[in-house]
């Protein structure tokens, strides 16, 4: 949606206009949720210390004796929430810290905090009602579930599009000029200001921000289904992948606080209906702590308990499980609950390659993979993709001619590149949505739009004669 200098005087490949109208298109359905995914996303880089700073009342308590046992603490959580099941339990930072416990009633996931002495409920929350899960559920459905997932994939593979785009347009060509691409000219006037405030932001931070973006696709419903599809025929699919897509009805998921990767264990039914089992035997996970606390596994470490079938087959295993958002250092036990021992252990090396590289990718789109640098790069990509968005409606809004949307306009009959349709088509079958709606927005400009004189003119569209079969797309 930016005002873009002079295109060059020789032949480029390919159009420039076309690039700039393609450029002017995507920016214009993208900026609103690149701005809503930008500032939720900057306050999701510092999940952990916002939630530590939430849950400062119940951590650092006073104690005067001894701490109560785990399975002390789980059976005053389950007390205060009658015919509720153990989902899971977290091991304490330190021993003055209150217990997590989370339980599962009627389908519902509570987190309840228990004194580590008096074993007094201190508090109890929702998992969906936590902040950060709010704020993941904005940033990752806009509160809409699959749907908004969905929408969300879309704006993003736009985007992906939009930056790309960006690049082209502004990349240096001929005699080298670092004013308005590397550093702002600022004593050019207004005009040339915002002009360079969004060229110049847009070439700092388009490769960070394609890895965002990138990065993010695995959480998506659609594109995560697809490449769990991809996965099953390449023979590289796993039994259980690190990360959720989509939103599982009722489902417990990891962003929840870490949960989310027990929610397979038998806690609840189908529909979130608790699953009926015979009572669990607390004392196991006495045993469990006793094994886990030495190894020293990252926080957040959880523990959780055997599913329904498990139980009716006779089989007493539970699992441990370090869910840090520096997932390379995620360590996955099974553990024995009659003794404590552990049985199998997987480290971050012993995954597939794939889903090392997705874990890594997830750790960076976090802010987590190489600590509190990654989370000022995250945080000065999303200002930055504010800025950009704020730069072009500004610049739209200052060339902007009264009656029209302002796009930019056809020089030239476009001709065709057999090059680009590849490219085009690529992109098509790696963003499946993208392909599909740019599909249907080349229908509708070529049946409807450009045959309705009062759209196509406040669009800036050719009349139909003047249009080649695949419009500026091939440019």
């Amino acid at each position: 949606m930016s005002e873009i200098a002079q295109p060059p005087s020789h032949k480029t490949w390919p159009d420039y206009r076309a690039v700039w109208r393609w450029h002017f298109y995507a920016g214009l359905f993208c900026i609103p949720f690149v701005v809503v995914l930008s500032i939720s996303g900057s306050i999701y880089l510092f999940k952990q210390e916002i939630e530590s700073w939430i849950d400062r009342p119940y951590d650092r308590l006073r104690l005067e004796g001894r701490p109560a046992v785990a399975s002390e603490r789980i059976r005053a959580a389950l007390e205060a929430f009658p015919g509720s099941t153990l989902q899971a339990y977290e091991l304490p930072y330190v021993a003055s810290d209150a217990a997590r416990v989370v339980v599962s009633q009627d389908g519902k996931a509570m987190r309840v905090y228990v004194h580590p002495e008096s074993l007094k409920i201190l508090h109890a929350i929702a998992e969906e009602d936590r902040l950060m899960r709010l704020l993941f559920r904005i940033h990752g459905e806009l509160l809409m579930g699959n749907r908004g997932s969905a929408i969300v994939e879309l704006a993003s593979s736009w985007a992906i599009i939009m930056i790309v785009s960006g690049l082209f347009l502004w990349w240096p060509r001929g005699v080298a000029r670092w004013g308005g691409i590397v550093y702002p000219r600022l004593r050019r006037g207004s005009r040339v200001f915002w002009r360079d405030i969004h060229s110049v932001t847009g070439m700092w931070i388009s490769g960070f921000a394609l890895v965002l973006l990138l990065t993010g696709l695995p959480w998506a419903k659609f594109w995560g289904d697809n490449f769990r599809t991809v996965r099953r025929l390449t023979g590289t699919a796993v039994a259980r992948q690190d990360w959720s897509n989509g939103s599982p009805p009722r489902a417990i998921r990891e962003e929840s606080g870490g949960s989310g990767e027990h929610s397979g264990h038998g806690s609840t039914g189908r529909g979130g209906r608790t699953a009926s089992r015979p009572p669990v035997d607390l004392t196991s996970v006495d045993r469990i702590v006793a094994t886990v606390k030495p190894l020293g596994l990252l926080p957040p470490v959880l523990i959780a308990p055997p599913g329904a079938k498990s139980f009716r087959g006779g089989n007493t295993t539970w699992t441990a499980k370090s869910m840090t958002a520096n997932r390379p250092y995620r360590v996955d036990l099974v553990m024995d609950g009659a003794t404590g021992a552990i049985k199998s252990r997987t480290d971050f090396g012993d995954r597939h390659v794939v889903d090392q590289v997705v874990g890594a990718g997830i750790a960076v789109h976090e802010g987590r993979l190489f600590g509190w640098p990654n989370q000022v790069l995250g945080l000065l990509t999303a200002i930055g993709l504010v800025l950009l968005s704020v730069s072009s409606v500004v610049l739209w809004w200052r060339r902007r001619t009264s009656g029209v949307l302002g796009a930019p306009k056809v020089l030239v009959p476009p001709g065709f590149s057999f090059g680009l349709l590849v490219l085009v088509t690529l992109l098509g079958v790696y963003l499946p949505l993208f392909g599909a709606s740019l599909v249907l927005v080349l229908l509708l400009d070529a049946i409807v739009l450009r045959r309705i004189p009062l759209i196509r003119d406040w669009l800036g569209l050719q009349p139909p004669r003047e249009v080649l079969a695949m419009t500026e797309v091939a440019t």
